[in-house]
């Protein structure tokens, strides 16, 4: 369900671009997945969303688009998923899924930031720390605001329903 979410929302902002990198569509589940699923799932579901997506839809753009999306994905779904594991008995759940997310939100970007310095070097289409701080921050800023909002009610809704319990077998 989660990575046909993750095909589908994209679908949403396809007509304009720039409102795609803006909302970050496929961030959403991935996170979800970390939390609902675990860090290994999380981790599968990240680099499979945009690898998928591109070569079902053909968006987005295999190089370097998707392939750093997938490491920057798996990123938050593995980080979400294993600080959430970490935290949730050690203090309430709402901070626990608020600094999961942050954490994860953020070396989710910076993971981004190196794989594109990465494929920058490869194609000798440099990245630099203005396109860094234009990309992970100044125009997703929308969607980093739609997430932290989204996900921990999300979460906090599936937890008090005991969803997440079954989910993971616990």
């Amino acid at each position: 369900m989660l990575l046909a979410l993750g095909w589908l929302l994209p679908f949403v902002t396809m007509q304009l671009p720039e409102l795609g990198n803006m909302l970050c569509p496929m961030h959403i589940p991935v996170l979800l997945s970390g939390f609902v699923l675990g860090p290994i799932y999380g981790l599968i579901l990240g680099v499979l969303i945009p690898l998928s997506r591109c070569f079902i839809f053909g968006a987005p753009m295999l190089y370097p688009t998707a392939i750093c999306m997938a490491f920057e994905l798996a990123t938050y779904g593995f980080v979400s998923g294993l600080l959430y594991k970490l935290f949730k008995n050690k203090m309430s759940n709402i901070k626990a899924v608020i600094i999961s997310l942050l954490i994860s939100m953020l070396l989710g970007r910076i993971v981004w930031g190196i794989s594109r310095l990465f494929c920058g070097l490869v194609d000798s289409n440099y990245f630099t720390i203005s396109l860094f701080l234009s990309g992970a921050f100044l125009t997703a800023w929308p969607g980093i605001i739609i997430q932290i909002i989204l996900i921990p009610t999300l979460i906090i809704i599936l937890e008090k329903n005991h969803i997440i319990d079954k989910f993971r077998g616990e």
